[in-house]
This record gives C-alpha cells, sequence and structure tokens, in this order.
C-alpha cells in the first residue's frame, strides 16, 4: 500500500500535513469543484421556451367585401394588385348574396 495512504486512513494520530501533501489536497479540492459547473450545464441545458413580454406590431389591416356580401378585414401585406375603386353597379352585380 501506499504510504500516503497508510498514513491518512490507518493511523489514529492526527494528520500533519506537510507542503506536498498539502499542495495535493488543494489540487484534488480545485479539481473537484471545477467538475461541478459542467454537471450543472449537462443536466440543466434544457432550453426553456422563452415568453416574449413585447406587445405584437401592429398589422395594418383593410375592410373588403366578399363575394358572398360578409366584411372581413385582410392584412394589407397580403393583398397585391392594382387599387381601383369599383361602380354601385358593378358591385351589385358582384355580390352574389341570395335574399
Amino acid at each position: 500500500m501506499d504510504k500516503h495512504f497508510q498514513n491518512y486512513f490507518m493511523s489514529k494520530e492526527p494528520i500533519k500535513l506537510d507542503a506536498k501533501n498539502a499542495r495535493r489536497t488543494l489540487i484534488a479540492s480545485i479539481g473537484t469543484l471545477s467538475l461541478f459547473p459542467l454537471l450543472k450545464l449537462g443536466i440543466f441545458s434544457k432550453k426553456r421556451e422563452v415568453i416574449s413580454c413585447a406587445p405584437e406590431a401592429p398589422t395594418r389591416t383593410v375592410k373588403m367585401l366578399t363575394q358572398e356580401g360578409l366584411l372581413v378585414e385582410v392584412d394589407i401585406s397580403k393583398l397585391k394588385g392594382d387599387k381601383h375603386k369599383i361602380s354601385n353597379k358593378q358591385l351589385q352585380t358582384w355580390i352574389k348574396k341570395e335574399i
């Protein structure tokens, strides 16, 4: 058996730390303590869902009439094409609402 092992575990006398043994104990304790953050990162590294506290950006919408006669709001970014007004007569013929 190792001399230090016998002195440390087998003797009933108080342990006297010499400079070499004290250095080894210090290095061993620093090494052990340095493992705790690594273990913590390994256990708690799951990504958590982040809840946004900022209000949503207001979207610009426009109200439009469907062919069935329902009024709906549509996001402006979804619209494309020409913007022109139609006459009342064209609107009445376009709507297919049953009375």
